[in-house]
């Protein structure tokens, strides 16, 4: 089933997610239903907070990316209860967008590598280091349940540049082609 996204504005993007444990109640449907959502809003990522969910949820898979990025060829994984412990290589900045936040993309500056523990699907247990596109997704993603947004991640003339353009968002005047909940409209 394919669930509305948060728009930019609702408060529960700006909350820390809450862990789960593996008898979360239709676990296994909430990730099959969060694959079909970002595979309907064309993305490459979807943390839970971006459905209405305050859990530590995301789902990835990078190979629409492959052309420009052969790292993220075939990648395709589940992030339960996911903590990144250590950002470090090259300063890498990328022309970012978020589903929460339509119709604006900006440059944002993140690390080239990420170490990051969490559960898969299965609740089993994973230590990894990732690199390239995979690892910016994965920032980008795990930002979601700690309550941050990517445009939170641009200069600050940049944020007044396109405050305007957030309370737009936040008002509903964009157009995505995917369903959105915006902050004045009731969670469906």
């Amino acid at each position: 089933m394919t669930l509305p996204i948060m728009a930019f504005g609702q408060p529960i993007l700006r909350k820390i997610a809450e862990p789960i444990t593996k008898d979360y109640p239709e676990l296994k449907e909430l990730i099959a239903d969060m694959y079909e959502t970002m595979y309907a809003s064309n993305g490459v990522g979807l943390a839970a907070p971006q459905i209405g969910k305050s859990i530590r949820l995301i789902v990835i898979d990078t190979n629409p990316l492959a052309d420009d990025y052969p790292d993220g060829k075939d990648y395709k994984q589940v992030f339960i209860n996911a903590t990144i412990t250590e950002l470090s290589g090259d300063d890498w900045v990328f022309n970012e967008g978020c589903l929460s936040v339509p119709e604006l993309r900006e440059d944002v500056i993140r690390k080239s590598k990420v170490h990051i523990e969490y559960y898969d699907q299965d609740f089993n247990f994973h230590s990894e280091e990732f690199d390239g596109v995979r690892a910016r997704v994965i920032q980008h993603e795990y930002d979601h349940l700690q309550g941050i947004l990517f445009v939170d991640r641009v200069s600050s003339l940049k944020k007044m540049l396109i405050k305007r353009r957030l309370t737009e968002i936040s008002k509903g005047m964009v157009s995505p082609k995917y369903k959105m909940i915006f902050p004045h409209q009731k969670k469906r």
